[in-house]
């Protein structure tokens, strides 16, 4: 059994960002528990040909540690993991992970006042447990009849097998979402065949990507300030994308936008039909392309609209009797974010887990604690993740607050915190009725930003701004901070 004051559970942005926000405010009793053998989270794993940020390179780092030397204006997946590695070397938290641990449970117990965090094959004691295991890092499969009956190689994008070649074969591809959108065009040259299989149409916009100049990154390596400058006219730009979310004539201006795009990329009349959403722009993730309409417009290239029906040894079955033979198939399934797999197995006080507590429907104050659960921090917890800008930033808020939980904790001597129930209801209650007008709730779609009940608990509805501004400050008010007990644990230092 290892002791430590913090738990870190993952390895990724998240993870490597509050390590480094810890050692510089002091404190360095920490391990961070990655289940793999490599830090880097989501961008280890998606590693699907083309795989890519869709916001800009300048707004897609830490705000401390920014990177002169990306290639591309997206920077791509390789390049995206590079940079995390270099940062847990150059801010030396590499010594502070543990690798290969895979976190199976989590338990608070009131009267050490301490969480036990188990893995696969060891046991951790922490006073606090930071959760950062993102919301995009378990993919689901689709609920298909005969998912497993297929007879060849079958996939998630979030698993590709790199040791498939795809030359010659006939691909059936499941999904056109935002990893689809990129992967589609790089595997379709190289294809017999490729069957896009699409349910639902979405919206897309042009992404205007471009190599970055060789003098641009020495300008920004010369004079850092210079690629702040860009750093700040981005996320300008990006607040403004928020504005259609919330007004339906903006919105209609950037739906006119995409279907100008659409037209200038799609010459024939009955594909074009075929692709034009009939719910709100951003009611599902708006993506962004230069290639997706071009290669569904490729002659080995086949778009079906026709529901899904079955899977059999051979290929995919549609509602119009038909079966579309297929070697490979991939599956652009996306992941569930309004069920965390941990949920289940995190418990906090009274025996609770928070799945229990959730029911089906994530809730947290801030986003980053939940009521019940003392020292337990959720990073991209509820309510954190944006449809217009880069989630780099809302973690650095949120990572803000759980500083400023951990000093209130240690300038009052106390053993845990955790928000109270009032202040937690209160703040959701906020978000939905932010959320209740907006084109993720009422665009006339069901996307997964909603969980098992309807709620959107997994969007924020405002600006980075108003986030940063209203998560960065601690309330003490909102928190109740548990009294040391002389049979507690070591306390929770802040320096």
């Amino acid at each position: 059994m290892h002791s430590s004051r913090i738990v870190i559970i993952g390895g990724g942005f998240s993870g490597i960002g509050m390590a480094i926000r810890l050692r510089q405010q002091g404190i360095d009793d920490f391990v961070i528990l990655e289940r793999a053998a490599d830090h880097g989270g989501t961008w280890r794993d998606n590693s699907y040909p083309g795989c890519a940020c869709d916001v800009q390179s300048s707004l897609y780092s830490f705000s401390f540690a920014p990177n002169p030397d990306w290639s591309r204006s997206y920077a791509p997946q390789a390049e995206i993991w590079a940079y995390l590695r270099r940062c847990a070397t150059a801010y030396d938290i590499d010594r502070h992970f543990v690798f290969s641990q895979n976190v199976t449970g989590a338990r608070w117990d009131d009267a050490a006042q301490r969480w036990t965090v188990t893995t696969a094959s060891d046991v951790f004691q922490s006073n606090a447990v930071v959760m950062a295991s993102g919301a995009l890092s378990d993919p689901i499969l689709p609920d298909i009849p005969g998912l497993d009956a297929f007879n060849g190689p079958m996939f998630h994008s979030a698993q590709w097998n790199h040791e498939l070649d795809l030359r010659g074969k006939r691909v059936a591809v499941i999904g056109t979402g935002a990893s689809a959108i990129q992967f589609i065009p790089q595997i379709q040259p190289r294809v017999a065949h490729l069957d896009v299989f699409q349910r639902t149409p979405p919206w897309v916009l042009p992404r205007d990507d471009a190599a970055v100049a060789q003098w641009r990154k020495s300008l920004y390596r010369a004079v850092p300030m210079t690629q702040r400058v860009v750093r700040g006219a981005l996320y300008v730009q990006r607040e403004l994308l928020h504005v259609p979310f919330r007004n339906r004539r903006a919105a209609r201006v950037v739906e006119w936008l995409s279907h100008r795009f659409m037209q200038s990329q799609v010459t024939d009349p009955a594909l074009r039909a075929r692709l034009v959403p009939d719910y709100r722009i951003g009611c599902k993730r708006i993506l962004v392309s230069d290639d997706y309409y071009p290669a569904l417009q490729q002659p080995n290239v086949s778009l079906i609209t026709d529901a899904i029906t079955s899977i059999d040894a051979h290929g995919v079955c549609t509602a119009d009797g038909a079966r579309h033979t297929a070697d490979v198939i991939v599956l652009g399934t996306g992941f569930r974010p309004t069920d965390p797999p941990l949920a289940p197995a995190v418990v906090g006080r009274d025996g609770v887990s928070l799945a229990r507590a959730w029911n089906a429907s994530p809730r947290a104050y801030m986003g980053t604690t939940v009521s019940g659960f003392p020292n337990l921090f959720l990073l991209l917890g509820p309510n954190t993740a944006l449809g217009h800008s880069s989630v780099l930033l809302m973690i650095e808020a949120q990572i803000a607050h759980v500083l400023g939980v951990l000093s209130l904790t240690q300038s009052r001597d106390a053993a845990a915190a955790e928000p109270l129930e009032s202040a937690q209801r209160a703040y959701v209650a906020a978000l939905d009725a932010r959320l209740a007008t907006t084109t993720w709730n009422a665009g006339g779609c069901h996307s997964w930003y909603l969980d098992r009940t309807g709620r959107n608990s997994t969007l924020w509805p405002d600006g980075v701004g108003r986030f940063e501004r209203t998560v960065s400050h601690v309330n003490a008010a909102a928190y109740r901070f548990d009294p040391r007990r002389a049979t507690a644990g070591a306390r929770i230092a802040h320096g």
